[in-house]
């Protein structure tokens, strides 16, 4: 291969890949092969699965203060029908001290924790908690 029709290739290479970043950005990416119309299945272990998730997630999952959970409800969320479950919780930060609750969404597909969203004010808006002890029970 000569050294011109190496550059054409370097020089032709990010406009291929920008054709396939195009064609495939039409597509979401899913890991169901659900069109998010359909009704999911209920996730009944969300208790267990957010407080092992939970402890992966915060830095120190120990001194848990002001846990609420509310049950997981039918939404749309990205344009797919999902079962969401908000969470209110007051983390114990680095230093010790606590400072505002923090709100997240569950999200879960095929019945199981698939993700969390941290902005969940639209997700969550009009959820319905309940104490949560068990997040507050948490150790390492």
């Amino acid at each position: 291969m000569g050294t011109s029709t190496k550059i054409a290739a370097i020089l032709l290479l990010p406009i291929a890949l920008a054709a396939c970043a195009d064609s495939e950005s039409s597509r979401s990416i899913t890991y169901t092969d659900d069109r998010g119309v359909a009704n999911q299945p209920y996730p009944n272990n969300y208790k267990l699965e957010i407080v092992s998730f939970m402890k992966t997630y915060l830095n120190n999952p120990v001194g848990v203060h002001e846990a609420a959970m509310a049950d997981p409800v039918q939404r749309v969320v990205g344009g797919r029908l999902r079962y969401v479950s908000c969470l209110r919780f007051t983390p114990r930060e680095s230093d010790g001290s606590y400072h505002e609750p923090r709100e997240r969404a569950v999200l879960y597909v095929d019945g199981r924790l698939d993700r969390i969203i941290e902005n969940a004010s639209e997700p969550c808006a009009g959820a319905v908690y309940a104490p949560f002890p068990a997040l507050e029970q948490m150790t390492r």
